[in-house]
Parts: C-alpha cells; sequence; structure tokens
C-alpha cells in the first residue's frame, strides 16, 4: 500500500476517534445540563480522561498524528485528519472547555 493511501486510512481512523470523543464530551455535558449523573455519564468522563492520560504521554500529541507523519511531508496542523484547519488547530481547547464545563455543572448537581 503506498503512503498516500495509508495516510489516508490514518486520516479517517483519526477523524472516526475524534468524533467519538466529541459525541462523549457532548454527552457529559448534556447528561450535566438534565442533572442525570449516572453510570454512563462516569464512563464518558472515565473515557475522556483515559484520552488525555493518552495524550499527556505522547506530548499532547495524538498517536495517530505521530504515525501520520511517517507517511507525508506535509505535517502542517490537521494533515493527519479530516477537519478544517481552525478546528484542528484549536480542537484540544474548545473541547476541554465544553468538558471541564460538564465537569463543573455536575459536581454542582451533585453538591445541591
Amino acid at each position: 500500500m503506498e503512503a498516500k493511501s495509508k495516510l489516508i486510512l490514518i486520516k479517517l481512523l483519526h477523524t472516526a476517534i475524534w468524533l467519538f470523543y466529541v459525541l462523549i464530551i457532548l454527552y457529559t455535558l448534556y447528561a450535566a445540563i438534565i442533572d442525570r449523573i449516572d453510570f454512563y455519564f462516569l464512563i464518558a468522563v472515565c473515557l475522556v480522561l483515559i484520552e488525555g492520560v493518552v495524550l499527556l504521554i505522547n506530548g499532547w500529541r495524538c498517536p495517530l498524528t505521530r504515525i501520520g507523519e511517517q507517511y507525508s511531508k506535509d505535517v502542517s496542523v490537521g494533515f493527519d485528519i479530516f477537519l478544517p484547519k481552525w478546528l484542528a488547530k484549536h480542537n484540544k481547547t474548545i473541547f476541554t472547555i465544553i468538558f471541564s464545563a460538564s465537569i463543573i455543572l455536575a459536581i454542582y448537581r451533585v453538591l445541591t
């Protein structure tokens, strides 16, 4: 398989994983808003925290980015995922804020 095809597969996988985590993060916000702090909410939080640990271990970069670098000369922001460059650049900031708001709201709901 040629490098271009491998990079496309990496981009597809990376985009699918990204979408999965976006949905999980949005679920945590939804659950906190409707005050449904339950087992599913805790699983979602744990999955996001595990992803955070993976990113931390890899220098705040997705492991798929490192793999993608082997198959591309262009390693600019977003080369390894099917997202607009602005979103790829600000992805962690945007979803960390949403996830943090979810956790803060969930803690408020539990304590009141």
